[in-house]
C-alpha cells in the first residue's frame, strides 16, 4: 500500500511504549498494532488526533505516501 505509518518512530523518538500510547489515546494496544503496522483500512480523524497529541506530532509526522513502484 502506498500509505506508509511511522507511528513506531515517533514511538521511538518520544521513547514511549505502545501501551502507554495506547492507553493516553484510549484505544487498545491490539487496535494500535494494527494502525501501527499498517493493516488498518481506516482511521478516524479524533483518533488520528488523539495520537497527534500524545505524541506531539502532525499528522504528516505518522502518515506519508509513497509511489508504488512500477514492474517491468
Amino acid at each position: 500500500m502506498p500509505i506508509v505509518v511511522g507511528i513506531d518512530v515517533m514511538l521511538a523518538k518520544r521513547k514511549m511504549s505502545v501501551g502507554e500510547l495506547a492507553e493516553r489515546v484510549g484505544i487498545t494496544p491490539a487496535n494500535l498494532a494494527v494502525l501501527k503496522n499498517g493493516r488498518a483500512k481506516a482511521v478516524r480523524f479524533a483518533t488520528l488526533a488523539a495520537l497527534c497529541e500524545a505524541l506531539d506530532c502532525q499528522p504528516g509526522d505518522l502518515l506519508r505516501w509513497e509511489a508504488a513502484e512500477e514492474e517491468g
